[in-house]
């Protein structure tokens, strides 16, 4: 109690002096909660020992101190059930206690980890978190998010390290350091954040980290979108690469597509799971995919060639069919489409006459064709999974496209 009051009759003084009047109202506005709860305290000391002798020596603990024990104790819980205390889930043999926790979903895996400092060792175990990775991010996520979340933990990490040597939090603990040596009872307390807010899931490499990041909606990952912009006639049987962040509350997911030519940043809300895919090749949004199925294209193949409106803007994938050269009848018997050096591309989301309904491009020596007005064709590839053909056949339009 005199150490409390002789520590907030020193914070008077250097408050006076106002070297940083900011620091030490915050920290006298601890101070003095301390010294109040501590003041309470002892009167009820008083009063259950009825006088100042017995005071001493059943002086309640500070809370910072009753903190620190519940702490302990639940750390050493493990210790408590060992000796013949009630019985932990801790007896149980390792296997057992690791079929309980790969059947905890998500949120009750993590609440697990705050239970002792074993069972949160245990729960935050890759292999327990990458099951539910896989089966909610997997099918949006790839290669190239790997690399960004590499890539967000490595500029976390250099931006707490700028913050802990110029934040504002660092002045704070050096008067609390002069002060603790004037009296100790100052480095009970801790300084609290300017902000006040949750800094939020801790950022390591581990699949933990990473699931609760894309559940928080904090990280933004690079995925494929079709249909962008809620479907614009201008983008429809197409698939553009953007930056995605999930939203908890609505379950869908925020898309931010990169600028080109006088466009900005377009941000679309509300996007579907069903409208989202993990790129399937590591080509970039601007660079030119090296085709290699020319050689094998017949009609009837379905493929998604990248084009482009102008050498400005990036490339989308747009769905497509091989179909059959002029000369040719259609005869599957007869058809010698496949020995041309010619391939016919047909978008029949478009209207027969259109400029967009067909395409052709050269099997030999294809690389990007096309012009200012009808636009770059790029790279191509074939679609050999049903999976993906099916795909798109569901977001066939219900009106075709002039």
């Amino acid at each position: 109690m005199l150490a409390l009051l002789a520590a907030f009759v020193v914070a008077c003084l250097l408050f006076l002096s106002k070297p940083c009047a900011r620091d030490m109202r915050l920290f006298l506005a601890s101070l003095f909660q301390q010294l109040a709860l501590s003041l309470l305290g002892f009167l009820a000391g008083l009063r259950l020992h009825g006088g100042i002798a017995a005071a001493p020596e059943t002086m309640p603990l500070m809370p910072s101190f009753k903190r620190k024990r519940a702490a302990a104790m639940v750390e050493n819980a493990e210790e408590v059930a060992a000796g013949g205390g009630e019985p932990s889930v801790l007896d149980l043999p390792e296997l057992a206690i690791d079929c309980i926790l790969e059947r905890l979903p998500p949120a009750e895996l993590r609440s697990m980890t705050a239970v002792c400092r074993s069972m949160r060792e245990r729960c935050r175990s890759d292999h327990l978190w990458e099951r539910h990775m896989s089966e909610k991010w997997g099918r949006v996520l790839g290669r190239a998010a790997r690399d960004e979340w590499r890539a967000h933990l490595a500029s976390a990490s250099r931006s707490s390290a700028a913050g802990s040597v110029s934040g504002g939090g660092g002045k704070r603990r050096r008067w609390l350091a002069a002060l603790s040596c004037v009296c100790p009872v100052v480095s009970w307390m801790r300084p609290r954040a300017d902000s006040g807010k949750s800094s939020g899931p801790v950022l390591d490499d581990s699949t933990m980290s990473w699931y609760l990041s894309m559940e928080s909606g904090k990280f933004w990952f690079p995925a494929q979108v079709y249909n962008r912009e809620h479907g614009h006639v201008g983008f429809m049987m197409s698939c553009y690469d953007a930056e995605l962040s999930y939203d908890y509350h609505s379950d869908t997911f925020r898309a931010r597509y990169p600028p080109h030519g006088r466009r900005t940043v377009v941000l679309e809300d509300g996007v579907q799971w069903d409208r989202v895919r993990a790129p399937p090749v590591d080509t970039l949004a601007h660079d030119l995919h090296a085709s290699d199925c020319l050689h094998e294209l017949r009609p009837g193949d379905h493929i998604e060639i990248q084009w482009r409106r102008n050498k400005e803007f990036p490339y989308g994938w747009w769905y497509g069919v091989v179909g059959h050269l002029e000369s040719c009848d259609g005869n599957e018997h007869f058809c010698q489409c496949h020995l041309s050096d010619t391939v016919v591309l047909e978008f029949n989301q478009y209207t027969p006459g259109s400029r967009w309904r067909q395409a052709l491009v050269n099997r030999k020596d294809h690389r990007e064709e096309g012009n200012e007005g009808d636009g770059f064709y790029g790279g191509i590839r074939k679609l050999r999974s049903k999976k993906d053909i099916s795909k798109w056949r569901q977001l066939w339009p219900t009106d075709i496209l002039e």
